[in-house]
């Protein structure tokens, strides 16, 4: 009997290595417009509207993660398989988007990739014409959605603000189904222009989030979803994804620098140096790695520090102008590991019609600090279109990679 029962064992397992396995899907991420005018060169004014968007992203998440500082999730273990998505550039708001699919039967949605946040909203069927140009999530068409009765409101430092109610229905992510995820249903919106994506997926961390919610990564990996509990970005002009559940050993080269997340509420990191042209400007600071933020964002002093050591010229309050055909060299020192930037990015593009001089894509904010963690910079596409990012939910650590 046993030596049949081991049998019938062995020929299982020889089935099952059998079968065909699922192949990784892709997310291309794109981006659709940029920061520059008619004329072709950049408006300051519309830099200014996304930093003050950030800030007030970053403080509503800074405001969520002290209510929601008692809730914490152990590591848990995790099955599935790979999977990645093909990702694009939004400009006018800065920031990179992608598909995802929505309810029972599944409805594909264009949604921004967020690392700086951690709630999903959509527009709903009674948002009327401040949606316009945008497809409608209804639940009522999905035999999976229900009902949370909470409302919520989000609001931007643009003035732009988001209200509805709160649903759960099943969300997928590159091909995994997260199943109850809670999300928002936008019922009005103000400032939510046509070129921008349906919604918003955040990517962060329980703690910040505004529903006090799992984000749809998280829940993916509390359901063992994905095979790892990883997620990685590449961020560039062209070939840029969002890998699920493990990385894409194609996109980058050597191994990763890993830095812990110092502080559980954004993707929040210390750092060793800042250097500019070889001379070390900044030493020992804190940061945040965010997708949503176009420019590298550090405190104001700090920032006039680095343009100070290369004599740039401050147009306006924190945007600095260098000649466009001379920018300098930038690393950021991050877990023991140097990362130049390199001077397409750094370029944020050229300061009037001339085309001679150009805004550095290191900015000056002041943001003040944030719960305990007093953290100066935001590192977002200017630092990560130059590196390979794995985001670790199971470790709690962001890994850093030379791309391919």
């Amino acid at each position: 009997m046993r030596s049949l029962l081991l049998s019938s064992i062995a020929a299982l397992q020889a089935l099952v290595v059998g079968l065909p396995q699922p192949q990784p899907l892709s997310i291309p991420l794109m981006k659709k417009s940029t920061f520059k005018i008619a004329d072709g060169y950049v408006d300051p004014t519309s830099i200014r509207a996304h930093i003050s968007s950030i800030e007030a992203k970053l403080q509503r998440g800074a405001a969520a993660f002290e209510r929601n500082a008692l809730f914490s999730r152990p590591p848990t273990k995790h099955a599935g398989v790979l999977g990645s998505e093909p990702l694009v550039i939004n400009n006018a708001n800065n920031s990179w988007y992608g598909i995802i699919k929505v309810g029972t039967p599944p409805q594909a949605f264009s949604v921004e990739f967020d690392t700086g946040s951690s709630d999903l909203f959509l527009p709903g069927p009674s948002c009327g014409a401040s949606c316009s140009g945008h497809k409608l999530y209804n639940p009522d068409s999905s035999s999976s959605s229900e009902a949370l009765g909470k409302a919520f409101k989000l609001k931007y430092g643009d003035n732009s603000t988001v209200t509805g109610n709160q649903y759960k229905d099943t969300v997928s992510l590159a091909g995994f189904k997260a199943t109850a995820q809670t999300l928002g249903v936008a019922s009005n919106t103000t400032g939510f222009s046509k070129d921008k994506p349906d919604g918003l997926i955040g990517m962060g961390l329980r703690s910040n989030s505004v529903f006090d919610a799992d984000s749809v990564f998280e829940t993916l990996v509390a359901q063992k979803a994905v095979p790892e509990p990883v997620f990685a970005f590449k961020l560039a002009s062209s070939g840029s994804e969002l890998r699920v559940g493990g990385v894409n050993s194609a996109l980058y080269e050597g191994g990763f620098t890993y830095t812990p997340v110092t502080q559980k509420g954004f993707w929040q990191i210390s750092g060793d140096a800042i250097k500019i042209n070889g001379k070390e400007i900044v030493t020992g600071f804190s940061a945040v790695v965010d997708t949503g933020t176009s420019a590298i964002l550090g405190n104001f002093t700090y920032v006039s520090q680095l343009y100070a050591a290369i004599n740039a010229t401050e147009v306006d309050k924190g945007l600095y102008a260098l000649p466009c055909n001379a920018m300098p060299n930038v690393t950021i020192t991050l877990g023991g590991k140097s990362f130049p930037l390199s001077a397409e990015t750094l370029n944020m593009g050229p300061t009037d019609s001339s085309g001679k001089m150009c805004f550095g894509g290191i900015v000056g904010y002041d943001l003040g600090d944030i719960h305990s963690g007093q953290w100066q910079w935001i590192l977002g596409d200017v630092f990560m279109r130059n590196v390979y990012t794995a985001f670790d939910v199971g470790q709690c650590r962001i890994g850093f990679a030379e791309l391919a």
